[in-house]
């Protein structure tokens, strides 16, 4: 299966997370353009990204706030 170029819309201003500290650890980037929010690795800045409408960001935002994601941490049961 080939997978299709995923194209940077113009104008996208990346920041890493205030989390990274910065020694190459696991970081994500984010950019917001339009309505929409994209992450990617900060590692592979050439690599895919994921795309999120305002709402399903705001969403995604708040569940981690609320560790809504705690338990799916490595090491720990689904």
């Amino acid at each position: 299966m080939s997978r299709l170029p995923q194209l940077i819309p113009s104008g996208a201003s990346w920041r890493k997370s205030s989390y990274s500290n910065g020694s190459g650890g696991e970081c994500v980037e984010i950019a917001t353009v339009q309505s929409a929010a994209l992450v990617r690795d900060s590692k592979n800045v050439e690599g895919p990204f994921l795309t999120f409408s305002g709402a399903g960001w705001a969403c995604f935002v708040s569940a981690v706030q609320h560790g809504e994601f705690q338990s799916r941490l490595p090491g720990r049961r689904w």
